[in-house]
């Protein structure tokens, strides 16, 4: 395996963007910037300004990619399994966020760096489970 700079610094720009995204929502709202809570508050707040709030956050997701692709270039993406396999993932991801409380980038990003014991077990739990479903999926599935 050799060591590619332009991964690193894709890298770099990326976790650059999900802090400074992450802060300046603290910041200009006073909220976390859990992905899961914003996305559930779109259907579940009453038609107000937070509503609009949340889903134009989650438009910018949508759109941020598209840009980096128009800038930079298409990205190559690899998506390994079936579709199927892919809304199973996808359901209990939701499933185990809702029960958590909050996602990766809740506990994971914002949760972590403000030293939050709760999202401290909330992500030491979604590694260890991530890991486990990774190492076990191949397993189960003769991959």
């Amino acid at each position: 395996m050799m060591f590619d700079l332009s991964d690193a610094l894709n890298g770099l720009l990326g976790g650059l963007s999900i802090g400074v995204a992450a802060a300046l929502f603290l910041l200009g709202n006073g909220r976390i910037a859990g992905i899961s809570g914003i996305a559930v508050s779109i259907a579940n707040a009453p038609a107000t300004r937070r509503r609009l709030e949340s889903a134009a956050f989650i438009a910018g997701l949508i759109a941020a990619p598209l840009a980096y692709a128009a800038l930079a270039g298409p990205v190559e993406i690899g998506v390994p399994g079936s579709i199927p396999l892919l809304l199973v993932a996808g359901l209990l991801v939701g499933i185990g966020t809702r029960t958590g409380n909050g996602c990766t980038s809740g506990h994971g990003v914002c949760g972590l760096s403000r030293l939050s014991k709760r999202s401290m077990a909330a992500t030491a739990t979604f590694m260890v489970v991530a890991a486990l479903v990774a190492g076990l999926a191949p397993l189960v599935m003769g991959g």
